[in-house]
Order: structure tokens, then C-alpha cells, then sequence
């Protein structure tokens, strides 16, 4: 989900070159067109405010790659300002794409992913250090972090790894597109390609088993969340 983004372009590129087969969601219909032309792969268009659509996304990509290994959600948009100025309608828009839309992307993908899969999405080190002026952004990206903890318990004893990836800034001009708001001044992000191709390391490497997995240091994993609390 989000294919049509610099993140999920960059992993949909780096997963076609390791011979992946891939189906792709995304909002910009053009785009996707595109990029269908390009890759041959199959394509459904997806925005995050539809969530019935966003469920039967699984679905579709199972019932056109013939089985489903993993899904990986790349969406979100930026969104900056004090918390006593936010119009609710930017706070609602933040919370339904950052969090709402790849809950119920990988909420229907979860009976449909083969055992030993993955379901992983992008947070952001933002759940780590909110900043002055994010609270909704932050509350939105966190919100996606403690529910894929929760449902990392959930399926853990399907063999299925729930990653929560929490990329440092990255240089994909993401911050500046901001849809309400101005950022706050940040350093020069990372070079993003990297940080993609480490994830989809540990991805791949979860799917060939335990002994293949290699650590990049920058992501972390839903499935070593702390235990839930017992109940009083």
C-alpha cells in the first residue's frame, strides 16, 4: 500500500529485483498506471479514507498473486501544528490516513497472509520523540504503533511477523508536503534507499526463516513489544 510514494516506489523496485512478485495499491491513479505499464504488476487503486476498500485490499492481492507472503503499508501524510489550533477536520484527516487506513489494510490481510508471512507498516521515529507542534501528527503514527503491538500477540502463534518500522527523517521531501501547518527546521534527512533496503532484509529474512534474518538497527519489531499488563 502506497506504491505510488517514494518509500513504496523504492521497495517496490528493490522487491521486483529479488524476484518478488507484487501487487500494488495506491492513490494516484495515474501513477499507478504508470507504474503498472512499467513493471507489469497488477494494480488497485486505494485511498485510505475508503476503510471497507482498504480491508478487501488482502484479499485482492492474494486472489491475483495466488498467495499472499506479506503486505507492507507505506502510506501517511504530514501535518504540523499546536494542539489548541488543529481544525478537527486536519486531525481527523491525520488519524484516518496515518492510522485508520493501514489498520484496515492489515486488519482484512490477516486471515488471508500464509502462516509464517509478514504485516509490517511505516511509523516514524516521531512515536519515540514527538516535537513541539506534532502532537496530532505524532498521535496518528502512534496510534498504528500500539495497535501493531497488540496485533503481533495476536498472531504470533501463526509465525507471523507484524514490524513496525520506525525510519529516522529521511530525505524524500515528505515533511514539506505537509497538508496543514508548516514543518518545524530539521536536519538533512538520510538517504532513503538505504533504510528500505535494510527493511525489506528483514522481511525477506523472516520469510526464509530465523537464520536468514539480519538486524539493521533502525526499524522496530511489533512482535518484541512489551507483554500486555495482566488485569487487576
Amino acid at each position: 500500500m502506497g506504491a505510488t510514494g517514494e518509500l513504496g516506489h523504492l521497495a517496490v523496485q528493490e522487491l521486483l529485483r529479488r524476484g518478488a512478485r507484487v501487487a500494488l495499491t495506491g492513490r494516484n491513479e495515474r501513477s499507478l498506471v504508470g507504474l503498472a505499464a512499467r513493471t507489469g504488476c497488477p494494480t488497485h487503486t486505494l485511498d485510505a479514507h475508503d476503510l471497507d476498500a482498504c480491508a478487501a485490499s488482502g484479499p485482492w492481492a492474494r486472489s491475483v498473486l495466488g498467495r499472499l507472503d506479506g503486505v507492507l503499508v507505506t502510506v501517511g501524510v504530514a501535518g504540523f501544528g499546536h494542539a489548541s489550533a488543529m481544525p478537527n477536520a486536519a486531525a481527523e484527516q491525520l488519524m484516518t490516513v496515518n492510522a485508520l487506513g493501514p489498520m484496515a489494510v492489515l486488519r482484512g490481510a490477516v486471515p488471508v497472509v500464509r502462516d509464517g508471512g509478514f504485516l509490517a507498516a511505516v511509523t516514524g521515529s516521531i512515536v519515540n520523540a514527538p516535537i513541539i507542534g506534532s502532537a496530532d501528527y505524532a498521535a496518528s503514527k502512534s496510534a498504528l504503533a500500539c495497535w501493531l503491538g497488540v496485533l503481533a500477540r495476536e498472531v504470533r502463534a501463526r509465525r507471523v511477523a507484524v514490524v513496525d518500522a520506525r525510519f529516522p527523517h529521511l530525505d524524500t521531501g515528505f515533511a514539506s508536503r505537509t497538508f496543514v501547518g508548516s514543518p518545524p527546521l530539521l536536519r538533512q534527512g538520510a538517504d532513503p534507499a538505504p533504510v528500505v533496503h535494510a527493511l525489506l532484509d528483514d522481511l525477506i529474512g523472516h520469510l526464509e526463516g530465523p537464520e536468514q534474518r539480519r538486524g539493521a538497527g533502525i526499524r522496530q519489531r511489533a512482535e518484541h513489544a512489551p507483554p500486555a499488563p495482566s488485569p487487576n
